[in-house]
């Protein structure tokens, strides 16, 4: 059944043809919003062009300013944006050289000021010409500034980042009707996580691992997660900005 929470709102999401981006892809759809999916994977973004009649589908480099550009081009302005693409290192610092570094935040950093530096302006015009506001979600982690955890060396201190860069866009412009907050999420059961579970010394134990560290005894799945990001994205969060918001399982309880 299709609401309408994001009823005339256009939403731009990123890595959207699996897990969490595409569980919020689908979800914004049904509330009404003409969604914008784009995702490096061309293939598997095919798949979600012929999801809903909502969703235009367009691949996207976020690592790319050209084709940053290029796509704003093409588009409306826009209403909400979701950024999702992200990467996991596995490691501490003695497993991170500066390869990975600069790759964990390029992806995980980088790639949201191209988006955010793109399209806000046209965000900002928007909600001052037509007297509503514009929302942003950053896809940060409860692996951050929030908790520590072992092995995620680059990835914690990258979505650490996040999570200054969303307070400080929330503060430059709360006044010209923009809303923006940082996503952090619990161990979710997306295609990701089963590629590292796969690839650990013990894949089975490794499961066991992520499981038993949320206090609700099971690992998230996308849709878990999809709704934080409606609501963050619809009105009805109208008066939240610069937050991070936790969908953990109690890890951080």
């Amino acid at each position: 059944m299709t609401s309408t929470r994001l009823q005339n709102k256009t939403i731009l999401v990123t890595a959207a043809a699996q897990g969490i981006g595409l569980a919020t892809a689908l979800a914004c759809a049904r509330e009404g919003a003409q969604v914008i999916a784009t995702d490096i994977n061309a293939a598997l973004l095919d798949k979600l062009a012929h999801a809903s009649p909502g969703i235009r589908t367009a691949v996207l480099d976020v690592r790319n300013a050209d084709a940053i550009a290029a796509l704003a081009a093409e588009l409306p302005a826009l209403d909400g944006l979701f950024n999702c693409a992200g990467y996991v290192h596995h490691g501490s610092v003695l497993e991170c050289d500066e390869a990975a570094w600069d790759f964990s935040f390029d992806l995980n950093v980088k790639s949201m000021y191209r988006m955010v530096r793109t399209f806000l302006p046209g965000m900002l015009d928007k909600a001052e010409k037509e007297g509503g506001g514009a929302s942003i979600v950053n896809m940060a982690s409860m692996a951050s500034s929030v908790k520590g955890f072992q092995n995620r060396f680059a990835y914690g201190a990258s979505k650490a980042a996040v999570i200054g860069m969303t307070k400080a866009l929330a503060a430059d412009h709360v006044k010209q009707g923009l809303r923006c907050n940082a996503l952090c999420p619990g161990t979710v059961d997306t295609p990701s996580l089963r590629e590292r579970i796969a690839a650990a010394p013990d894949p089975v134990q490794a499961e066991r691992d992520f499981i038993a560290r949320q206090p609700m005894g099971r690992l998230a799945v996308a849709e878990d997660i999809a709704p934080q990001v409606v609501y963050l994205l619809s009105d009805e969060s109208r008066f939240v900005t610069g937050q991070v918001v936790l969908v953990d399982g109690g890890v951080t309880i």
